[in-house]
């Protein structure tokens, strides 16, 4: 359907510009050309403009920088001069002379003057002066007998009717377009997509965004067709007549630099969003099929793909839009190959002062490419940890136990500690009275694992037999057992919470003191030793749990 749409898009915007035989009228835009050099002497620079009628180019002229635009102006004034009183005589006939003054031809129309034919004219067409001289009375004489006859009722009623058809036509693309895109739009209000048993939250996640970048991508295509069908044929319709084919003209040369400059814009943004799209599908895809990944690896890579769809994504903008920049500028008529070697040395001054940034960049990036930590992980760095909120090439942030949010540059991170890569394990010392019997501590302390470990609950996060290593310490606590439970990532925590809650009730139930620390207070005092000898005491020995 996506394909679909794209095609059909196309073909609209190949239909509009290939409309009927009007294009031949319309002047394109290299005739739009800002006066072009035809020497390089820079004492006296020539240059060349075009000579327009109703909008057409006739002819170009030539002449020294600074009196291009005068000599111009004359001519088109002669030549609207003659041509109004050429189309308001019905019965004046069309007369062109050639006559020679001071060695130059001079083209007179109807007695009227209208130009002398010079050397850089010639020389811009690669002809003698005279030759260029009958050339021009030619085309002259073509188009002026066309735009009088263009100025007939009849002609003006068969254009009228062509641009009827143009509006018409406009008409039924706008509203086949539009009833299109609200079919589109009620559709994808109302699919939902089908949901395997594998499909995992990311995945979801995924679709829907890749879902939502599509729809941009739609909403804006839509909208370009719209503007290209009521500008095209807008356009058209004024280069019907000869009255607004100047119109026409003015619109070119005034619209044309916002008009690129918009098409670069929505070009990169619509490119961007698509880019978006193919991201989200390509990982989304990944994750669904899990064809090259083993069941230790697919766990973790659900973590690491919100890391590598944000990282990708802040890439491909980046590029995307150094793109654009570029496209903007090469539309404007700018030479970016001096840019670009003036911006590599602007980057290596950079690079110099802000070494700090690459080292950022570039330890972000083998973060990211040797996974060290993703999205989602709890790592400790130095003195700081918590859960990882945000990741990219320049920083990272966390968010702690207290719900503050640490910022890391990249280049500080020398040493991590990540609490969730693959999985994590809850490691428990549990202290048990020097009196009790510790083989039944032992096994009792065994059987509250395994049962926690067969319970269906906790049997999805805890991924091995858990491990009972015995008397690991004697201490002023009493006997020090150690367990350890191996876990799915970020599970750690939530096990060992409910295992010591099952063992302190298991303890209870067979009699099992869990000792609190003890200290004896001893005082040696000759007034208390004697008060023992005559078998008084006045300062027991007193004895209290250690604080």
């Amino acid at each position: 359907m996506r394909f679909k749409f794209l095609g059909i898009t196309s073909a609209v915007a190949i239909a509009i510009v290939s409309v009927p035989k009007a294009t031949a009228q319309i002047p394109l835009l290299p005739y739009l050309q800002t006066p072009s050099s035809v020497s390089n002497d820079s004492e006296n620079k020539n240059v060349s403009e075009w000579i327009y009628l109703d909008g057409r180019p006739l002819f170009r002229i030539a002449a020294s920088k600074n009196n291009i635009f005068e000599r111009s102006q004359n001519i088109q004034q002669n030549l609207q001069k003659i041509s109004q009183n050429y189309f308001n005589s019905p019965t004046q006939a069309f007369n062109v002379q050639i006559r020679t003054v001071n060695g130059l031809p001079v083209i007179y129309i109807n007695e009227n003057y209208l130009m002398t034919v010079n050397s850089e004219d010639a020389k811009l067409r690669q002809v003698d002066r005279l030759t260029l001289a009958n050339q021009i009375a030619g085309d002259l004489q073509q188009y002026l007998e066309r735009a009088k006859q263009e100025r007939q009722t009849s002609s003006l009623i068969d254009n009228g009717k062509i641009a009827v058809g143009i509006g018409l036509g406009m008409i039924l693309l706008s509203w086949g377009i539009k009833r299109w895109q609200r079919r589109l739009n009620q559709k994808a209000k109302n699919f939902i997509p089908p949901t395997l048993e594998t499909d995992q939250p990311i995945t979801v996640l995924l679709n829907q965004q890749q879902e939502q970048h599509l729809q941009e991508v739609k909403k804006r295509l839509f909208q370009i067709a719209q503007t290209g069908i009521w500008g095209s044929g807008s356009f058209l319709i004024l280069g019907l007549f000869p009255y607004t084919r100047a119109l026409q003209l003015g619109i070119l040369v005034v619209a044309q630099i916002p008009l690129r400059l918009a098409a670069v814009v929505l070009g990169t943004y619509v490119a961007i969003r698509f880019t978006y799209a193919l991201i989200d599908h390509s990982t989304s895809t990944i994750v669904s099929s899990g064809a090259l990944l083993t069941p230790q690896t697919y766990e973790r890579l659900q973590l690491r793909i919100s890391t590598f769809s944000g990282v990708t994504k802040s890439i491909a903008t980046i590029l995307w839009v150094g793109t654009g920049i570029l496209l903007a500028l090469v539309s404007l008529g700018i030479d970016i190959i001096p840019l670009l070697a003036g911006a590599g040395l602007v980057g290596v001054a950079l690079s110099l002062a802000s070494q700090n940034l690459i080292k950022d960049a570039i330890n972000g990036f083998l973060i990211i490419l040797e996974d060290q930590y993703a999205l989602g992980d709890v790592i400790n760095v130095g003195d700081v940890g918590g859960l990882v909120e945000n990741l990219n090439l320049r920083m990272t942030q966390v968010r702690d136990s207290e719900g503050r949010l640490i910022t890391i540059p990249n280049s500080e991170i020398k040493i991590v500690a990540n609490l969730s890569s693959r999985w994590s394990r809850a490691d428990l010392t549990i202290p048990v009275s020097y009196q009790a019997n510790i083989d039944n501590a032992l096994k009792l302390i065994e059987d509250v694992a395994l049962t926690m470990n067969e319970e269906p609950l906790w049997r999805r996060q805890i991924i091995e037999k858990p491990s009972v290593l015995g008397i690991d310490n004697f201490s002023d606590r009493g006997l020090i057992i150690r367990v350890w439970i191996k876990t799915q990532p970020l599970k750690q925590w939530d096990v060992a919470r409910e295992y010591r809650r099952r063992v302190k009730v298991a303890l209870d139930k067979a009699g099992v003191s869990i000792p609190v620390p003890q200290q004896a207070v001893w005082i040696n005092h000759p007034q208390f030793l004697n008060s023992q000898n005559n078998g008084k005491s006045e300062f027991p020995s007193i004895t209290a749990p250690e604080t």
